[in-house]
């Protein structure tokens, strides 16, 4: 009876550990094998384009249509939905270098901010995307996306603020670091949340509207950086 009752209780041990772990996993970096496996996939299938655009970090990359905004130019999107900066670092290896990029265009921070990330943390992720590219790409201009100001996180826009002045600094302090300031021209002047004409109806992920501004801001920060003539 004795025995009976220690190997329930370290079964149910057992058991806590592995859905404590299953939960942990399910929260860290790792939930992203299977996105980094698809973009192997994906390379495998169709060779990368050289000399693009790369686009890396959270959902509002990977829903942008790429193609559509640069017509012209080589692409690649490297976008996974509900990523944080801190999930780019550790998959960085499978998002910038094995790809020919004459630039590197990162949006993240969003879902940081949302899990209570302050805008120390953000920075000092921020710094160190940017130091593992110029370790990979030298001399590879590097563009962060200002995080964006939204209706649905709007009682986190001061963190968020307070991260893009931060980011804003960093142009001209870190050698091929240029700030994309996609936020300024989505805020109305009364001081409110944008308006739902930049969103999809979840006031989060952006409208075509949305994205036709935020494509022109970042050619605006090409041409800045050298990119475009």
């Amino acid at each position: 009876m004795k025995d009976t009752l220690l190997r329930t209780l370290a079964l149910g041990l057992l058991l806590a550990i592995f859905a404590t772990t299953q939960a942990d996993e399910s929260k860290g970096p790792e939930r992203w094998r299977k996105d980094m496996a698809a973009f192997a996939q994906r390379d495998a299938e169709t060779a990368p384009s050289g000399d693009a655009l790369l686009f890396t970090g959270s959902s509002t990359i990977r829903m942008w249509d790429l193609a559509a905004s640069w017509p012209d130019d080589r692409t690649i999107n490297n976008g996974f939905g509900g990523s944080t900066l801190p999930d780019v670092i550790a998959h960085f290896d499978d998002l910038v270098p094995p790809y020919d990029a004459r630039a590197v265009i990162v949006y993240s921070g969003d879902n940081d901010i949302k899990l209570g990330h302050s805008a120390a943390t953000v920075l000092d992720n921020v710094k160190a995307i940017h130091t593992l590219i110029a370790a990979a790409k030298p001399g590879v201009p590097v563009i962060f996306i200002a995080i964006k100001p939204s209706s649905s996180r709007w009682s986190l826009w001061p963190v968020m603020k307070e991260a893009n002045e931060a980011m804003a600094a960093l142009e001209g302090s870190l050698e091929n670091f240029f700030y994309a300031d996609v936020a300024t021209p989505m805020l109305p002047d009364n001081g409110e949340a944008p308006g739902a004409e930049w969103f999809k109806k979840d006031g989060l992920h952006l409208s075509p509207e949305g994205y036709a501004t935020w494509t022109a801001v970042v050619n605006e920060t090409l041409k800045r950086a050298g990119v475009f003539q």
